[in-house]
């Protein structure tokens, strides 16, 4: 039977013949796409404590949008463009409406609600529900919940829990950081120091979020969120020294458990023969799953303090977004000085 350190010895030597085939020098070839992801019915009756009325057999059915739908205008007869496929909320103006039509027309508008495609249909503010929509539910095996909530207040809440277990996600090899309130997410190669400068970040007093693997989940406003899977949250592996406990050794102020990402810092072995961006005029760009993130390339060379030169990507990349470019101001004056000095020789 093998011992304790022969297993982690060996767990750690997998992870690291792994990390070559997970990096291929960008963002893009490093992320690893997820399934479209679904929500069973059931999660939600669980997360928002709602009464099942009817159809219980429909809890198996799965969410695979973050809309949800009032259905206002089909209470009237207008399914032209109605959205099968989201959650139906139903609220005390819907149901009031439902209440004046005639019987016939209620069982035909209830009928034409309740399709293969809808997930589910909810009832808030703890109103009655309809007969017709109990007996056409059970028919079409279609659960009908109920919740005490108002409509508003529910409708926010469902979506925002749709929003976060529909986003779509993607795993990055890389080490994700704050730096002066900056979400910076440090790629490259494998033993280029990615961990090795995060360390030295958290010295200097800012936060970890992930290493190694980072977790990221892009929301519909198009933001993109990391954090550390669970095995390895905290935990920071250097070479030589083996895996560390950032919070333990650091404080619980020197990490964190999740974080928006602002800016990606690609860290290359430095290349004689490569022209690297010297001003800062070239804004560069990674696609992250959907999303457009700006990118530094920083050529790693013996005696270049990492830390601080992306300490001060961080803060420069704060002072752009304020308005304050330093490359753009220097090429200004240096224009002005030109056309200074041609109409002097003029």
């Amino acid at each position: 039977m093998h011992s304790v350190p022969h297993v982690v010895n060996a767990l750690i030597m997998e992870i690291t013949d792994t990390r070559s085939d997970v990096h291929r020098g960008t963002a893009n070839a490093e992320r690893k796409r997820q399934m479209a992801k679904k929500v069973k019915v059931s999660e939600l009756v669980q997360q928002f404590q709602l009464e099942v009325v009817s159809g219980s057999h429909g809890l198996k059915r799965v969410i695979t949008v973050d809309d949800l739908n009032r259905p206002g205008l089909e209470m009237a007869g207008y399914f032209e463009y109605h959205p099968q496929e989201r959650v139906q909320l139903l609220g005390r103006t819907e149901l009031a409406f439902f209440a004046m039509l005639p019987e016939q027309e209620r069982r035909d508008r209830m009928q034409r609600l309740c399709t293969e495609e809808t997930p589910c249909i909810v009832v808030t503010r703890g109103l009655e529900v309809p007969q017709e929509l109990i007996d056409i539910s059970e028919e079409q095996n279609l659960a009908v919940l109920r919740s005490n909530m108002a409509t508003t207040i529910l409708s926010s809440r469902i979506t925002g829990f749709l929003e976060k277990k529909l986003a779509p996600t993607a795993t990055i090899h890389g080490v994700l950081c704050d730096v002066y309130g900056v979400g910076m997410l440090i790629t490259g190669s494998s033993g280029i120091g990615k961990s090795e400068t995060a360390l030295e970040l958290v010295k200097r007093g800012h936060r970890l979020i992930a290493d190694d693997a980072v977790e990221i989940r892009q929301t519909s406003d198009f933001q993109l969120h990391g954090t550390a899977p669970e095995l390895i949250r905290h935990l920071l592996e250097i070479r030589g020294v083996g895996i560390i406990n950032v919070m333990t050794l650091f404080g619980a102020g020197a990490v964190r458990n999740n974080k928006r990402i602002t800016l990606v810092v690609r860290l290359e072995a430095w290349q004689q023969d490569k022209q690297y961006d010297r001003l800062g005029l070239d804004e560069e760009t990674t696609r992250i799953i959907d999303t457009d993130v700006p990118l530094v390339t920083i050529p790693v060379r013996p005696g270049r303090n990492l830390a601080v030169i992306i300490e001060v990507a961080g803060m420069n990349y704060r002072l752009k977004q304020m308005g304050l470019n330093a490359a753009l101001q220097f090429t200004n004056k240096l224009t002005a000085t030109i056309s200074e000095d041609m109409e002097d020789m003029d």
